[in-house]
C-alpha cells in the first residue's frame, strides 16, 4: 500500500536531486576555474570548489535515483549551510538587491534534512539495496 509521505518523500526526493544536479553541472560547464576564484574570494580553498561541484553533481544523480539518499542528503544540508554562513547571510532573508537571500537555500536545506531522517520514498535504488529479508 502506498503511503502519502512516501510520496511526498519522492517528489521532494527528485525535485532537491535535480535542482543540485542542475547546479553541479552548471559549475562544471560554466567553467570551474570561476567558481574556483569565487570560493578563495570567500577565504574558502580553491579545490573546495570541485568538491561541491562533484557533490552537487554525483549528488544530485544519486539522490534522483534513491542512491543513498540519507547520505547524500546531509551533504547536501552541510553544503547549503556554508553557503548560507560565508554568503548569503549578509544578504538577509530575502536578498538585498545586490545579492539573492538566504530562503531558498534555507528551503532546500530542510528538504535534505528531512530526506536525511525520512523512513524511505517510492521507486528508491536504497529501497532494493536495503531491502529487508522476509522469513
Amino acid at each position: 500500500m502506498i503511503k502519502s509521505n512516501e510520496v511526498g518523500a519522492t517528489i521532494l526526493r527528485i525535485v532537491l536531486g535535480a535542482t543540485f544536479m542542475i547546479h553541479g553541472a552548471a559549475k562544471f560547464q560554466g567553467g570551474i576555474e570561476n567558481t574556483v576564484g569565487f570560493f578563495e574570494s570567500l577565504g574558502l580553498p580553491g579545490f573546495s570548489a570541485y568538491i561541491v561541484a562533484l557533490i552537487e553533481l554525483a549528488g544530485g544523480i544519486a539522490m534522483i535515483l534513491g542512491v543513498g539518499t540519507r547520505i547524500v542528503s546531509i551533504l547536501f544540508a552541510l553544503v547549503l549551510a556554508v553557503a548560507v554562513i560565508k554568503v548569503k547571510l549578509a544578504g538577509g532573508f530575502l536578498g538585498n538587491g545586490q545579492m539573492a537571500g538566504y530562503e531558498l537555500d534555507l528551503a532546500l536545506m530542510a528538504i535534505s534534512i528531512y530526506l536525511a531522517i525520512t523512513n524511505k520514498s517510492l521507486f528508491a535504488m536504497d529501497n532494493v539495496i536495503f531491502q529487508s529479508k522476509k522469513a
